[in-house]
């Protein structure tokens, strides 16, 4: 298969998911959408330069993290707590809360809580059903590193998910 192919069915396959993945990074529609356009002409420049790729999909989140750590870099990003101050609501299903059910939002908020380097493995790893492989390719993290990482932020999670429930 040549380079344009593969990445004509990379697009295809792979934008919705890279698209989630970058909103749950920054939480705002028109910087990922931005971030997506750059991963993609990234990639695609990548591969005209006659560069293999043995895992399209890895490369993909690869560059993807690597424009928002930069974007990150550039300009301080807001905090929950000032965006909770200016208004914004995170808790918009009036559903009750149980013991052992959160809403989408809910989720959402405590991701956002945790570490950058938690918070990647988290979503990567059960958001968008990526492999260790990939994560740790993605992340230029070994794959034991990547475990600990996954397994590290899943406690964080329970943890944080334990003390709403209190």
């Amino acid at each position: 298969m040549d380079n344009q192919q593969q990445f004509l069915e990379a697009y295809d396959k792979y934008a919705p998911a890279i698209s989630r993945y970058c909103y749950y990074r920054v939480f705002d529609m028109e910087k990922a959408k931005d971030v997506v356009q750059e991963t993609y002409t990234r990639t695609w420049k990548y591969m005209a330069d006659g560069k293999k790729v043995e895992n399209i999909r890895a490369l993909l989140y690869r560059i993807a993290t690597n424009i928002i750590i930069d974007e990150s870099k550039k300009k301080k990003i807001s905090s929950l707590d000032k965006i909770m101050e200016e208004g914004f609501a995170p808790f918009t299903d009036t559903r009750q809360k149980t013991q052992d059910h959160f809403t989408a939002e809910e989720i959402i908020v405590i991701i956002k809580t945790l570490d950058e380097k938690h918070r990647d493995v988290v979503l990567m790893k059960y958001v968008e059903e990526l492999t260790t492989e990939e994560i740790a390719f993605a992340l230029d993290e070994t794959e034991n590193n990547v475990y600990v990482m996954i397994s590290r932020g899943l406690k964080l999670v329970r943890k944080i998910m334990k003390n709403r429930l209190i």
